[in-house]
């Protein structure tokens, strides 16, 4: 139901060439409208309560879904309706916080979509009181790079290889752990390079560290 009445509303926005502050000044996603329906079963104190869990979420804060499954079970919500649901205000806290909208003109739009006026101020009002936490969590996040949390290394002497000129000639066998700055994973990354090439990559690495400390 929530598809038919989604694609409905998607049509007629479409026709009307509406256009939306939140979505950076283009249509609304059509999947994004197919939540609006859902969200629309709960009331504006149970929404209230599941934007504020999803702004933690946003914020560094792991979602405990088994509390948000208890949260909504009143508007029947199946599990996946409450992972579909939350990837949709993220959606709607993140885009709208990146556009720099206000929560008026937040509360105006989500109505225009269908979202029922007592459930569209619960929403905006976590999203005003969160907005500037919102919007330094993304300036973080777009200005951080990589970092390089380890790295192993060791000497084999081949004493026979294709790809080597001399037998015997030395292969540097390296291991770095590079960290994702806004998931805190690492991920290894492992390769093999000749005597050769170890001391151009060395030699370029160095000109890089020079060029970094120069700038700074």
């Amino acid at each position: 139901v929530k598809d038919i009445l989604g694609e409905k509303r998607g049509a007629w926005l479409h026709e009307r060439k509406m256009k939306f502050r939140f979505c950076g000044d283009l249509d609304c996603p059509d999947w994004i409208l197919a939540e609006i329906s859902l969200l629309s079963k709960l009331t504006s104190i149970k929404m209230k309560l599941l934007c504020s869990q999803v702004v933690k979420d946003i914020l560094g804060e792991k979602i405990d879904y088994d509390k948000l499954m208890k949260l909504t079970a009143d508007a029947k919500y199946e599990e996946s309706d409450v992972k579909s649901s939350v990837a949709a205000l993220e959606f709607i806290f993140s885009s709208a916080a990146k556009h720099t909208v206000d929560g008026e003109s937040l509360d105006n739009e989500l109505q225009q979509l269908g979202l029922p006026k007592e459930n569209a101020s619960s929403l905006c009002k976590v999203y005003s009181d969160s907005i500037t936490s919102l919007q330094h969590v993304f300036a973080e996040q777009s200005l951080r790079v990589s970092t390089l949390e380890s790295v192993d290394w060791r000497v084999d002497y081949v004493l026979s290889s294709s790809a080597l000129q001399d037998i015997g000639e030395p292969v540097i066998q390296l291991k770095m752990s590079r960290k994702d700055p806004i998931t805190k994973e690492a991920t290894p990354i492992t390769f093999s390079l000749t005597g050769q090439k170890f001391r151009l990559l060395f030699k370029d690495l160095k000109q890089a560290h020079s060029t970094m400390e120069s700038l700074g």
